[in-house]
């Protein structure tokens, strides 16, 4: 019997989640996403230090903005020589509430890798699904620029992503669980709540069946897994994005995988768009979505600052 990894790409595309380009060959991925924390990790590694000393001294009269720019897009084109697909590059957190700002920043990551050779179809940017958010997507769709929309919790942030027109969405499944868990305390049954039972699953294949029974073109990617029963109940999702130690488990193991999700028969008329009054109303009724976005915006906004200290660190230095 073949690997489960191998298994699982026979019915969704496969995607890498790490900064860590050196590791991607062995498991052959389709495309790779990266995120903040993920860039901050692999340049806080030896292997990578030179990259990072590298890509500063080129550019080190230019403002720190621009420098991590250039450092986030020089982990993506090292990832698009080793992947065949997509590289998911993601605007810098503390812009999340501002649309204008997240789209030059986005048209200025494109230009990048645009100078670099890469096709636009090879990029996807990612921004944080709040609504200001995606309203930037909607406006870089419009010029060619595809997104990858992270930090999504809510079903009324995959409605309003669908209504842009985004490209891909990331709808985080373990920090659902996360929060579910630690809700429900002493109280939490493990084995009621696994597999197609998680929460995090749940609202995947929630998201993914209206999608497929409204004929909403936005695609699926399920992310932020905690472990592999989490994998194995999405597959049949459009795509899935893994984290290098959860690939290799599934890599190692000749399990048999059974597809989970599969596209329900003909399509219904699309519902009206959610206003933005709407979608802050359901925001704000979801208590799990409001807290792990915020929470996922503060946290990749610290390790964004982090990484702007060691590039401080690394203009001083000379």
């Amino acid at each position: 019997m073949s690997s489960q990894l191998d298994q699982l790409k026979a019915v969704t595309t496969v995607v890498a989640d790490t900064g860590d380009f050196k590791q991607l060959a062995q498991f052959t991925p389709q495309d790779a996403t990266t995120n903040p924390s993920l860039i901050l990790k692999a340049v806080q590694k030896p292997d990578y230090a030179p990259l990072l000393a590298d890509t500063v001294a080129a550019h080190r009269t230019a403002p720190r903005e621009a420098i991590v720019d250039q450092v986030l897009v020089r982990f993506g084109l090292e990832i698009l020589k080793v992947v065949p697909g997509r590289v998911s590059t993601e605007v810098d957190a503390r812009l999340s509430f501002d649309t204008q700002a997240t789209i030059a920043r986005a048209r200025g990551l494109m230009a990048l890798y645009e100078s670099a050779g890469v096709d636009r179809e090879r990029v996807l940017i990612k921004i944080a699904a709040t609504w200001e958010g995606i309203q930037a997507a909607r406006v870089l769709e419009a010029e060619g620029i595809h997104c990858n929309l992270t930090l999504l919790f809510a079903f009324a942030q995959a409605r309003a992503c669908g209504d842009a027109g985004v490209q891909l969405i990331s709808p985080f499944v373990g920090r659902i669980y996360d929060w579910y868990k630690k809700s429900a305390g002493a109280a939490w049954d493990e084995a009621a709540n696994a597999g197609v039972n998680d929460p995090g699953v749940r609202s995947v294949s929630r998201i993914y069946q209206y999608y497929k029974q409204h004929g909403v073109r936005t695609e699926v990617m399920g992310a932020s897994f905690r472990n592999v029963g989490q994998i194995l109940a999405l597959a049949g999702c459009d795509l899935l994005t893994i984290s290098p130690d959860l690939l290799a488990q599934l890599q190692a193991t000749d399990g048999p995988v059974t597809r989970h999700l599969v596209p329900a028969s003909g399509v219904d008329v699309a519902e009206a768009p959610l206003s933005e009054a709407e979608f802050r109303y359901q925001l704000n009724d979801d208590a799990m979505a409001t807290e792990k976005l915020a929470e996922g915006i503060r946290a990749f906004a610290v390790d964004a600052g982090k990484l702007d200290e060691l590039i401080d660190a690394q203009r001083s230095s000379r």
